[in-house]
């Protein structure tokens, strides 16, 4: 085990000090994560060739024609390799999706593919090998400029909601909104080992996972990172497409998701969904409406949302009502700001499942005087234990005389239906007073969020204004 760490350590920081060269030549961290999942593909088949006598990839673009050239020549071989590439079935191709070379000057593509070299990465162990990449896509989450970070969410966080939801082999598990595949990599991982069953294991890793993401690039990681692990090794579980453009092909047992926050990209069709059960913009109330569709009677599903899906009116209170009557929105956990990349984020964790009206709601309050930053106090999985706890055992910590300040605490249905706007944005703790510890860059972050919310629904208020001036 010992040897894997540092097989693990020293090569994470030889990827990382290759980042450090490329990013003073301009290459930027997200472009540069691109291009190694493309070399590193290309290199592992060379180690299967060399192992079994077969490679997956068309002769004339494997690794050793990429090592027999060297500049220009060696930018135009990767240039058409990666063309060809892209046009390939199943693995190869998502893998490739919309592959294009970022790394232009020929010394440093060289330099690239020489660490690469240097190291056998099929034989490593898939955890190490999984491992060095998550790491590197985590990095790749932390940095601001590349707004990475909405794709990636905390693993701790991730590994709650698994524990929670308690995925069983022969399950299907889809994630509509992958991002990197962390998800479907914690209920892979959660599964593995339930059954030595070798038709379930095949399953799992064929058939069980299904992850959905709209952005090229984000759908070439995942597929990498599942691949890593031992996951998709035909074909891949990940596909590029939109989720909310079309119904539901097939019902699964279980969603596990932190759909993205914020409006549609540009660009993106709009949503004409008839089995929808109410028309609205808003991104995360549709993500919500897909996933309650797409889940067999039965099934269950723990999803990341922002606050304003707690209590937006409208749209918002009519799918509310029909979470309560169609579902059992059992479960409710308040997350502080500071555990995301994006800053400010207050957000929450809905636990439901489907064709069981609801009878009560149990909230968990991890927000009130929790102070959580990336830099000094980062979530870990520990600080969430007493939630899973909790979530298993429903005794409330709550108590109006003994303990007001208990953070578990259930409500009936009957008393949310009552609410205002039947609003699920619920607190009973009272604020400590605790001084605010976020650093001043978080602090102006948080605000310049705000500050972007607010000219959004500005420039949303000025078309209205403008289409009633014409009428």
């Amino acid at each position: 085990m010992a040897t894997n760490n540092t097989t693990e350590q020293s090569l994470t920081k030889k990827v990382w000090n290759m980042a450090g060269v490329l990013a003073a030549a301009g290459v930027g961290f997200t472009d540069y994560i691109t291009q190694l999942t493309y070399l590193l593909f290309l290199k592992m088949d060379a180690e299967n060739e060399e192992l079994f006598g077969e490679s997956a990839i068309p002769k004339g673009y494997q690794w050793k024609d990429l090592n027999a050239v060297d500049g220009h020549e060696l930018i135009k071989q990767y240039e058409e390799t990666l063309g060809v590439l892209r046009e390939q079935p199943n693995l190869i191709g998502t893998i490739f999706t919309k592959a294009s070379n970022k790394i232009e000057a020929p010394v440093h593509l060289r330099k690239v593919i020489t660490m690469i070299d240097e190291e056998q990465w099929l034989i490593m162990d898939g955890d190490v090998k999984g491992a060095i990449y998550e790491s590197i896509l985590e990095k790749n989450g932390q940095d601001k400029k590349s707004g990475a970070g909405q794709y990636f969410t905390p693993r701790p966080l991730i590994q709650a909601m698994v524990d929670c939801i308690n995925p069983q082999m022969g399950e299907t598990v889809c994630d509509p909104a992958c991002g990197t595949g962390g998800f479907l990599l914690a209920a892979y991982d959660y599964m593995k080992g339930q059954s030595a069953s070798k038709e379930k294991r095949d399953f799992l890793r064929d058939k069980a996972l299904h992850g959905v993401d709209n952005t090229p690039l984000v759908v070439t990681l995942a597929s990498m990172n599942l691949y890593l692990h031992g996951v998709g090794t035909d074909r891949s579980p990940i596909v590029c497409e939109d989720s909310l453009e079309k119904e539901p092909s097939t019902l699964v047992d279980v969603i596990l998701a932190n759909p993205p926050f914020g409006t549609r990209p540009a660009g993106s069709v709009d949503i004409n969904r008839q089995d929808f059960y109410v028309e609205t913009k808003n991104n995360q109330l549709n993500f919500l409406q897909h996933m309650m569709l797409m889940l067999k009677i039965g099934g269950r599903a723990a999803v990341v949302l922002p606050d304003n899906v707690l209590f937006e009116a409208g749209a918002g209170e009519t799918i509310r009502k029909r979470l309560l009557q169609d579902f059992n929105l059992h479960t409710i956990l308040r997350l502080p700001t500071g555990i995301f990349y994006a800053q400010g984020v207050k957000a929450n964790v809905l636990f439901f499942s489907k064709g069981q009206p609801t009878k009560e709601i149990w909230f968990y309050d991890y927000r009130t005087d929790i102070k959580h930053t990336l830099a000094t106090n980062k979530l870990e999985r520990h600080h969430l234990d007493d939630f899973v706890s909790c979530y298993n055992n429903r005794v409330e910590t709550y108590d109006a005389e003994n303990n007001p300040q208990g953070r578990w605490r259930k409500y009936p249905v009957d008393e949310i239906i009552a609410r205002d706007k039947t609003s699920l944005d619920i607190t009973w703790i009272k604020q400590g007073g605790e001084v605010d510890d976020h650093s001043l860059a978080e602090l102006m972050a948080d605000i310049k969020d705000k500050s972007q919310t607010i000219s959004a629904a500005v420039v949303e208020l000025e078309k209205l204004l403008a289409n009633i001036d014409e009428d």
